[in-house]
């Protein structure tokens, strides 16, 4: 695979220029890719002042315009910085993504590396309604470099031109190995039948690529004398917001109705095929998708994956998912349950496919 794209951003003054070779950096569960990158200084107009570079992942937990009482809306989960100029400190080896960058960037070109802790959240954010502005409720991590006398730039107020600043993200892809799919036996008792309905659903895998269907088996053992009138299948994305307040978000992402019928004292086995899609829920505030960055189009987020022990409120937000199969028994109106309905939950991994690992490094 040929890398062909360079990621650059030049402070207002011009004396900084900021080169990524890319802006998706791999969450292994038990390691994550070096931010590896390079920094370009003109020291002709720093004043004396020095030059740092850092990296930071923050929660934002409101809007920019509600921001009238003085509650912070971001809160820095953790930060790291590294003085550039003049430069303090070892230098690890460069990486082959550097190697390459320095060529773009010449003489003045400065390779600098942070390493994510493993504690640390993925990058996820919860959809605006559309009249919502500024950005968006999650996590994100953002690289910055700016000119500034000392090096905590809260003690002082750092110019605007004197900052370059490159949004990227932390994300999960699927496991190479997958388990098997779970499966779940229901049996309902009326009070008017001497036997129960047997119902039996699963999926052939505990995970599935964003965008694929998802194949559900249905087996029904009716042997009441009522009748199925129809089957009804769901899938929720389920949010806890952990790190401000205990918010628990259940979206709805995919809800089908099918017309089979299972008449009393009869079986009854089908495979549904069902897709959940980001496009088919653009109106859903408060949904969360995958870490977005600006003009690139996302998907549902990815289910969250931890290490044992993991301290779940360092997380921001933790994304799980589960597929409802019902056995819809009387003739209610389209959509809603009866006390009669029976109702099986299976659990669902969503993730993005691991994608080929770059071989060859080349940015002319």
């Amino acid at each position: 695979m040929t890398m062909t794209k360079v990621y650059k951003k030049t402070s207002g003054n011009g004396s900084l220029c900021l080169y990524l070779g890319r802006r998706d950096f791999v969450d292994h569960v038990e390691r994550i890719d070096p931010v590896d990158g390079v920094l370009k200084i003109d020291p002709s107009a720093l004043n004396g002042r020095k030059v740092w570079v850092q990296l930071a992942c923050a929660f934002r937990y409101g809007r920019e315009d509600l921001d009238v009482i003085g509650v912070s809306f971001r809160k820095d989960i953790w930060i790291k910085r590294i003085q550039m100029y003049p430069f303090e400190g070892t230098k690890p080896p460069n990486t082959p993504m550097q190697d390459a960058l320095l060529k773009k960037a010449g003489d003045q070109g400065h390779p600098f590396t942070f390493d994510i802790p493993v504690h640390l959240p993925c990058s996820v954010s919860l959809q605006p309604a559309p009249e919502d502005a500024g950005k968006p409720c999650g996590v994100d991590y953002e690289v910055k470099a700016y000119i500034a006398s000392e090096e905590d730039e809260t003690d002082e107020k750092v110019d605007k031109k004197d900052t370059c600043r490159l949004i990227i993200r932390k994300i999960q892809y699927a496991p190479n190995e997958l388990a098997a799919g779970p499966k779940t036996d229901l049996n309902k008792q009326f009070i008017t039948a001497d036997k129960p309905i047997h119902m039996e659903a699963s999926i052939e895998k505990e995970l599935y690529y964003h965008g694929d269907p998802i194949p559900i088996k249905v087996k029904v053992n009716n042997e009441t004398s009522k009748v199925v009138k129809k089957i009804k299948i769901s899938i929720h994305q389920i949010t806890d917001v952990l790190l401000y307040s205990s918010d628990k978000y259940n979206k709805c992402v995919l809800n089908e109705e099918f017309g089979d019928q299972i008449n009393a004292n009869s079986t009854f086995e089908k495979e549904y095929k069902v897709t959940p899609l980001l496009a088919n829920n653009k109106e859903k505030r408060g949904l969360a998708l995958d870490g977005k960055l600006k003009d690139e189009d996302t998907n549902l987020a990815s289910s969250t994956i931890l290490l044992p022990n993991m301290d779940k409120q360092m997380q921001g937000l933790v994304v799980s998912y589960k597929i409802k199969v019902t056995l819809m028994m009387g003739g209610g109106l389209l959509g809603s349950l009866t006390l009669s309905d029976i109702t099986a939950e299976l659990p669902l991994v969503l993730m993005a496919p691991k994608p080929s690992e770059v071989t060859d490094i080349n940015l002319e």
